[in-house]
């Protein structure tokens, strides 16, 4: 199976950690937020897998090249100017179309980490023939994703600005947390018509409104936690000693 890591990001909100490492190599307990989730995959069974890089680029890969790719086949997306989610897998989608397979991969953001179980989150995927499966929960957060009876996507809340966007109509639907983790079938990214900088919750959201399945997989239960904070890098070393979650061999 294939994965790309999304890890271009400036880290603005990890400072003064990321005064001179990208937040890929922030750590916690002394393993690098990259090398646990690439730990997490190789687990889970990913054996190739793609990194956007940006910030600190050159840190990133003579790390890789420090530990021979953690054993896998990775390739490099380099980014000049910073692209966001939907930007970043657009340039890496020949990494996922090379070989002209249909079975999904994985996108996953470097700076979470979760015990939700992607065996069962793929098994998800795949039977709801979903063209994107994302991982939700319910939390508090500043960003919901909103989701019909059939758990598929049809809008989103954004907190802040009072703003609640939707793609197409559906009653009563539930507002979730987005975790950073998601299956996509390599079709979808033949349907990417955006260009330059965007997110690929645009996406999702443009592709619902066309009628196009975007699953929420709920991972009630799952430990989950943002590390885009420095309390939270600590919290998670604190998790990890309590043994809340454990780390995967990468």
């Amino acid at each position: 199976m294939k994965a790309m890591i999304l890890a271009a990001g400036l880290g603005t909100r990890l400072r003064p950690m990321t005064n001179d490492r990208p937040k890929a190599l922030v750590e916690v307990a002394s393993h690098t937020l990259l090398e646990i989730t690439i730990g997490r995959l190789k687990q889970f069974g990913v054996r190739e897998v793609i990194i956007n890089v940006h910030h600190f680029a050159e840190l990133m890969i003579d790390y890789l090249k420090s530990k021979n790719n953690f054993g896998l086949r990775v390739e490099i997306s380099q980014e000049d100017l910073l692209l966001d989610t939907g930007g970043g897998l657009k340039k890496a989608a020949w990494f996922f179309l090379e070989d002209g397979s249909a079975d999904p991969f994985i996108l996953h953001n470097v700076d979470v980490i979760s015990t939700i179980d992607l065996g069962k989150m793929l098994d998800f995927h795949q039977r709801q023939q979903a063209l994107a499966t994302v991982a939700v929960q319910e939390r508090q957060t500043s960003r919901y994703l909103l989701f019909d009876q059939q758990m598929e996507l049809c809008g989103r809340r954004i907190v802040k600005e009072q703003k609640t966007e939707m793609a197409r109509p559906a009653q009563k639907p539930r507002e979730l947390a987005f975790t950073g983790i998601h299956f996509i079938s390599p079709r979808l990214l033949e349907m990417m018509s955006e260009d330059g900088v965007f997110s690929i919750i645009e996406i999702y959201l443009r592709l619902a409104g066309l009628g196009e399945k975007i699953s929420g997989y709920e991972a009630a239960g799952a430990y989950w936690r943002d590390l885009g904070k420095p309390e939270n890098i600590a919290a998670a070393a604190q998790d990890l000693k309590e043994k809340i979650f454990t780390i995967g061999r990468a």
